[in-house]
């Protein structure tokens, strides 16, 4: 049972009403946690603000996006997140299974976006605190300093959906995937 209440798109009314057609727009659907996040539409709104900033004005392509979100959730436990992200990832950035396994764990064939994971993995685990080593590591394999902010903003919008599903106990509404698979 969820911890939080969830704000159900069929009666709600003004702003919430408003950003639920936003979600739908945004993501095709409205999934429980922006249900919970529309407890506070300001919430809702600066997430949807950040997810439409991120994909549609950011240079990181929606596999490399995926796939931080996958490792974020795995290292985070948010099975809600997991199960979001491997499905997400495999319709919208076409990520296919053992990719979205690997980015789970940190790893990608290619070695810039290996790189990109190696910086969100260090950024979750030491709760960004980088050593210029990881800085200088992420611009040798090619990521600029906006491309590093990037990550660092993908990986924070990831920690606070995990945080808060985790939190509110959000009903998984996507195929079930769990960090111990």
């Amino acid at each position: 049972m969820p911890a939080l209440h969830t704000v159900e798109p069929e009666i709600a009314t003004g702003e919430a009403a408003a950003l639920f057609t936003a979600t739908h727009q945004t993501l095709g659907v409205v999934p429980n946690l922006a249900r919970v996040m529309a407890n506070s539409p300001a919430v809702l709104k600066g997430y949807l603000a950040a997810v439409t900033a991120l994909s549609t004005e950011g240079t990181l392509s929606a596999d490399v996006g995926e796939s931080i979100a996958l490792l974020v959730a795995q290292e985070n436990g948010s099975d809600y997140c997991l199960s979001v992200h491997t499905f997400r990832g495999a319709r919208t950035a076409r990520l296919s299974a053992a990719e979205a396994t690997r980015a789970r764990r940190g790893e990608a064939d290619s070695p810039w976006t290996a790189a990109v994971l190696e910086l969100a993995a260090a950024t979750v685990r030491d709760r960004g605190t980088l050593a210029d080593e990881q800085l200088t590591a992420a611009r040798r394999a090619g990521l600029s300093d906006g491309q590093i902010v990037e990550v660092i903003a993908h990986v924070a919008l990831n920690v606070f959906t995990n945080y808060l599903a985790t939190a509110a106990r959000v009903d998984i509404d996507w195929p079930l995937v769990r960090h111990t698979d």
